[in-house]
């Protein structure tokens, strides 16, 4: 038996309540360090916390920035709303920054907003976007799924006549640089959407700040697998773990116990303001050493200077 998959640890600024400056200082730093593998963003309009006016930059725009200025980081955002754009026009911006990155794109999409979270349901009047109910909006990714992959690897332009997407003529140029496609990874823990994670996904991505309910909804997903004949272990599992900068040791157990349950795509979400070095802190303190080199725990200080005193002991 061939022992199980490294984790691979990456790190998620939200774009909001934030100067760019900011960000993109943590993603250069990022992108020097080996242990830190993959960033990524969010895709929200306007803020779901803090000031409900403050700043909020628009995802796939600033992750085209991030893609020109770093050379190593996989990247995307997590998860890009299927409700905010046409999803040929996705499929379009995608290409763009997969391209712009040298083909560094893991291109994540979900549902969008669930309707009872009202700073994220504003966003939509705010903009003038419709505000579909869920069985809409999962049945909508689902074909963007199908046309998204369509749109980046047909050699002729084709139609597309579905219950939610209809074009005429459809055909993406440029392709993306990774072949046949970019990995796509779906977001959410509805059991609908776990249904189109299973045909589609790549990978699968979660909150974690339950990880039964992690663990519960990954096994559901090895169901939904099984029922279409895919292999559940063709799906990465992808989980995002809150960091908290005043109890680190909390983290590195929110790690261990999800790595224990299967989930070997980290995604570390860091909160604001943004320490200086935190790139380097959580290479430091939380990602732990690969199999086979030495662990050690001198003395340490969270990123903002204060000691921790949990790792002073081996």
């Amino acid at each position: 038996m061939s022992p199980p998959a490294v984790a691979r640890f990456g790190i998620m600024t939200a774009p909001s309540q934030v100067d760019y400056d900011d960000i993109l200082r943590v993603w250069r730093e990022a992108d020097a360090i080996p242990a830190i593998e993959h960033a990524w963003l969010f895709d929200h309009l306007m803020p779901i916390g803090g000031d409900p006016n403050g700043v909020t930059y628009e995802g796939w725009t600033l992750l085209s920035a991030l893609a020109a200025y770093t050379r190593r980081l996989r990247l995307g955002v997590l998860v890009t709303s299927n409700r905010f754009r046409p999803p040929a026009v996705l499929a379009k911006i995608a290409a763009t920054v997969d391209v712009v990155s040298g083909g560094r794109l893991d291109f994540g999409i979900g549902a969008g907003s669930r309707p009872g979270h009202p700073l994220a349901r504003r966003e939509y009047e705010a903009h003038g976007l419709p505000f579909h109910d869920a069985a809409r909006a999962v049945g909508g990714l689902a074909e963007a799924c199908t046309v998204i992959r369509r749109l980046w690897t047909a050699s002729e332009p084709f139609d597309f006549d579905g219950a939610h997407i209809r074009l005429t003529g459809a055909f993406g140029n440029p392709k993306p640089v990774q072949r046949p496609h970019p990995p796509l990874l779906i977001g959410g823990r509805a059991p609908s959407t776990l249904r189109v994670a299973a045909e589609h996904a790549d990978l699968w991505n979660i909150p974690g700040a339950d990880i039964d309910d992690a663990i519960d909804r990954s096994a559901l997903l090895d169901r939904y697998c099984a029922e279409i004949g895919r292999d559940p272990a063709s799906i990465t599992r992808s989980i995002l773990l809150p960091v908290s900068y005043d109890d680190p040791g909390a983290t590195r157990d929110a790690i261990h116990g999800a790595t224990e349950a299967g989930f070997r795509h980290i995604v570390l979400g860091l909160p604001a303001p943004y320490p200086l070095g935190v790139a380097r802190w959580v290479a430091d303190e939380l990602v732990p050493a690969p199999p086979g080199e030495p662990v050690t725990a001198p003395p340490r200080q969270d990123p903002r200077g204060r000691h921790d005193p949990a790792r002073d002991s081996p």
